[in-house]
């Protein structure tokens, strides 16, 4: 009798806890994501210019590209168990700052060393970040929303194309003209600030821990632990466990798949659209803005999907297979630039759609410091693909004049992705459907 009539009000204080952490923490980060994903791939704009201005051939841009995942990965863990130490908001702080004033440094290099230096410390500065957001999701919202929370910042990286793309172009073209500096060179110091300026919001907003947060009530804050606590019925409680877990190893191969098709794809969109045809700058900014706007819709709607039905694997290989297939279209179908053009439009959304319904996977049974781990380490080893995937991109763009082979090599490895992807036992990563 009293449980019957306690529920209500339980699932009330719920749903008021879950507003009151979305709203004090989402926008933060979500806008601090954003500015990450824009600081990371506006090279590819700037290659339009940069690359004829400084001597860059296809194969020392697809290397200066990928360079910056070597530095990632490099201190990826040890950044990520520095931050599960020191504290969310301390790390996280000073990641931002710093590749804020990498980023803007951008705009001084001279020929290939100094662009393939700029771009190894960018990574080395950014480590941590990805993974350490993921953590912190984990550790403030339960499984019933976490795949949308997590799909909700993943937008990220389409809202900075659809808003980064032609930001970049305008701004290429918009150089003051008191200032004796390139296009591209004024694009990477306006771009690198407002890192600088995230970096300080999240010092003062974001609390460390759901303990230390002054806008939830003592009772809100233990319901709150309770749930995010009992959400994983796979408790896994050190930095080796995270090591030595196999389904761990496997993840980071489903990771390595589909980001090689991602920053495969992205790093070279601008390339690809003017390949197509459209001139410009400007025109060729508007026309590479429009996959990420696709991918936001259906990122949204294959999260939706997935966290209703509880089902992960099924809606992750949809959405793969989807980019693969259209991405492989894109090049058989370039007699008709038009058709080829929406082809990559779908490419993109299928591709950028597999990322956030990958997170939902290892956040499903990694906790603790096994997640501070398990998270660097799927992060790092997946991102090295963002180092080898644009690197021979390029390399086989300068050997056979054509990015065909290299998008049909995407395309394959997006597919084995997909395989690999019904490896991870569905009881591991799969929840019925909950309401709250």
């Amino acid at each position: 009798m009293n449980r019957t009539l306690e529920s209500p009000a339980i699932a009330q204080v719920d749903r008021a806890t879950d507003s009151r952490v979305f709203w004090r923490l989402i926008p933060i980060i979500l806008i601090s994501l954003i500015v990450n994903q824009l600081d990371k791939v506006n090279v590819a704009f700037a290659k339009l210019q940069m690359a004829p201005d400084i001597g860059l051939s296809n194969t020392a841009y697809g290397l200066g590209a990928g360079i910056f995942f070597i530095g990632y990965c490099l201190f990826e863990i040890p950044s990520n168990m520095l931050l599960h130490r020191i504290g969310a908001r301390t790390w996280i702080t000073r990641i931002m700052v710093s590749w804020g004033v990498l980023s803007a440094c951008t705009m001084f290099v001279s020929g290939p060393t100094s662009f393939y230096l700029v771009r190894f410390l960018l990574g080395v500065a950014e480590a941590g970040f990805a993974p350490g957001v993921m953590l912190y999701v984990s550790q403030w919202f339960p499984m019933r929303t976490r795949g949308r929370v997590i799909a909700l910042f993943m937008t990220a990286l389409p809202i900075s194309g659809v808003i980064g793309s032609p930001l970049s172009a305008f701004l290429m073209t918009a150089t003051p003209d008191f200032l004796p500096i390139r296009g591209w060179q004024w694009m990477f110091l306006c771009e690198g600030l407002p890192a600088i300026l995230c970096g300080v919001a999240f010092w003062i907003l974001v609390p460390d821990r759901i303990e230390d947060a002054k806008w939830l009530s003592n009772a809100e804050k233990v319901a709150l632990k309770a749930e995010v606590g009992g959400s994983s019925a796979h408790h896994l409680g050190s930095f080796k466990a995270g090591l030595l877990d196999v389904r761990v190893w496997l993840l980071c191969a489903v990771y390595f798949s589909f980001v090689a098709a991602l920053y495969g794809v992205s790093f070279w969109l601008p390339t690809l659209v003017k390949a197509l045809g459209f001139v410009g700058v400007r025109q060729i900014g508007f026309m590479s803005a429009l996959p990420y706007a696709a991918a936001i819709v259906l990122m949204l709607v294959l999260a939706w999907s997935s966290d209703r039905t509880g089902e992960r694997r099924r809606h992750l290989a949809f959405a793969a297979v989807i980019g693969a297939t259209c991405l492989a279209l894109t090049v058989m179908l370039r007699a008709t630039p038009t058709y080829s053009f929406v082809a990559l439009i779908v490419a993109m959304a299928g591709i950028v759609s597999t990322i956030p319904l990958f997170w939902n996977l290892p956040t499903a049974f990694l906790r603790g410091a096994t997640a501070a781990t398990g998270f660097a380490l799927i992060t790092s080893i997946g991102n090295l693909s963002g180092f080898v995937a644009p690197y021979l991109v390029g390399v086989v763009t300068d050997a056979t004049g054509s990015t065909a082979v290299g998008l049909y090599s995407l395309s394959a490895v997006a597919i084995f992705g997909v395989l690999l992807v019904f490896m991870v036992p569905s009881a591991l990563v799969e929840h019925s459907q909950q309401t709250s």
